[in-house]
């Protein structure tokens, strides 16, 4: 009789506990709701990165008090209007965390009052997700260069606009051989002839170093520039130079030694500019040569 009560008694808890394992299984666990990231919504849509480049412009309109002719706004304008979608003026990295970076200008004044602007623009290559300004600037994404494709691919250039009156007019556009990693923009003089070039400083943190790429201003504003670039970094370093005494920037490839305990350089070579075959040559060695 005990042994009857004992059995009966456990029925009804064992029925409950299947009950509720059947309930559990059938439940389906529900998915977390992901938030919406609309810098990849505009990444991916060309009508939304324009919607947002546009609100973001007239924003720029209504609070800027000191407007003239050819200003930021109007280069920004341009490209909007101008470019393929994707494509933005550059900023400055950023010297410290709070400080605001400036766009990435230059405006000059020609010796017959000419005025121009120089611009760093950066568009997005077809067919792939749009790139985003951010991902272009600064020492961390001077990586970049080695995978590209998932941020989209960034084709930098340095254009040159006239300002007629309150009119920007192109006058040219020069490719920048880099993908990421620009730091900074700034208008130099060459000592040997006084010749202005713009240099284009960019950070490359896999030589734990930087990367110049001068635009050698030749003769005239409006004609296409000449690149040479200049680099330094812990164990290479190209400086510019005067080694043939012609128009044309010349540079010395520095020779390092990479022993145990240090790194140092103790010889050079010189490369000029062989204008016949638009490229540098090594001075000691003729059948090396550099396109920049």
């Amino acid at each position: 009789m005990l042994k009857k009560f004992k059995l009966s008694s456990l029925i009804y808890p064992l029925t409950l506990l299947i009950l509720l394992l059947l309930l559990s299984c059938e439940q389906k666990p529900k998915k977390e709701a992901k938030p919406i990231n609309y810098n990849e919504q505009a990444a991916l849509d060309q009508n939304k990165d324009a919607e947002i480049q546009r609100y973001n412009l007239e924003l720029k309109k209504k609070e800027s008090k000191n407007r003239f002719p050819c200003d930021t706004i109007e280069v920004i304008e341009y490209i909007f209007n101008n470019y393929p979608a994707g494509t933005y003026l550059l900023e400055f990295d950023r010297t410290t965390t709070y400080n605001l970076p400036n766009p990435a200008l230059i405006y000059f004044t020609d010796q017959d009052g000419s005025k121009f602007v120089f611009s760093l623009i950066a568009t997005s290559r077809a067919g792939e997700r749009l790139i985003e300004p951010s991902n272009v600037i600064g020492y961390d994404q001077s990586f970049i260069d080695l995978d590209s494709a998932k941020l989209g691919t960034p084709f930098l250039y340095l254009v040159l606009f006239e300002c007629s009156g309150d009119r920007l007019i192109k006058q040219w556009e020069s490719p920048i051989p880099s993908h990421g990693g620009f730091n900074s923009i700034s208008l130099k003089r060459w000592d040997y002839n006084r010749d202005y070039y713009i240099e284009i400083n960019f950070h490359y943190a896999q030589g734990v170093g930087h990367i110049n790429y001068n635009y050698f201003l030749i003769d005239n504003i409006r004609k296409y520039p000449h690149l040479l670039m200049t680099y330094s970094g812990t164990s290479f370093k190209r400086t510019l130079a005067n080694v043939n005494n012609d128009k044309f920037p010349d540079y010395y490839e520095h020779i390092f030694y990479n022993l145990n305990d240090k790194v140092f350089s103790k010889d050079s070579v010189a490369f000029i500019w062989s204008e016949k075959d638009t490229l540098y040559y090594n001075t000691k060695n003729p059948k090396q040569t550099r396109r920049y």
